[in-house]
């Protein structure tokens, strides 16, 4: 589907409350790396590939970053963020848009921690420079295929070949 969220295709859905809440979990889960993009102090875009922390989803997404990096100047100019996901091999995108704020709570970078950030942190989670980046997801658009590679390749090729009368996934708009 070429046209973002077109909502007269056949396999479109918009969902909200506790529905919204388990798709998007549902989406999320497994895809470890997601690209974060903040407002430059310009007006263009920034974006920067950010760990996913592994925790249900709740309306919220946590990250941990350091408190002196230009994404923390730049969500502290303009609090609007867009959380980009992609398994390309499951056929699976989302895009989570919300608002961040960033916080030096030292329980909150504890219970974050794990030792994959060493690799950043060398110091360790008492790094004066962590900072705590919780991002608050207002809606999502998601786009999903809903069979194998295989099946989704000829029904795209069927899709071209009949105009695109042939639905090959499904997409949707969420209201968290």
């Amino acid at each position: 589907m070429s046209e973002k969220n077109d909502k007269h295709a056949k396999n479109y859905h918009e969902l909200s409350g506790a529905e919204g809440h388990k798709k998007i979990e549902e989406l999320v889960k497994g895809i470890h790396i997601c690209m974060m993009t903040t407002v430059a102090k310009d007006g263009s875009m920034d974006s920067r590939p950010m760990g996913v922390q592994g925790k249900p989803f709740d309306g919220s997404l946590w990250f941990l970053t350091r408190g002196s990096s230009e994404k923390v100047a730049e969500v502290e100019g303009d609090r609007h963020v867009t959380l980009t996901f992609a398994e390309p091999k499951d056929s699976k995108y989302i895009t989570l848009k919300g608002t961040a704020t960033v916080s030096g709570d030292r329980a909150k970078i504890k219970e974050l921690w794990s030792p994959m950030y060493k690799a950043w942190f060398p110091d360790g989670e008492d790094d004066p420079d962590i900072a705590a980046m919780r991002v608050d997801v207002r809606t999502a658009d998601y786009w999903e295929a809903s069979s194998s590679k295989l099946v989704v390749m000829a029904k795209y090729a069927l899709a071209a070949a009949s105009g695109g009368s042939i639905p090959v996934g499904e997409s949707g708009h969420i209201t968290v």
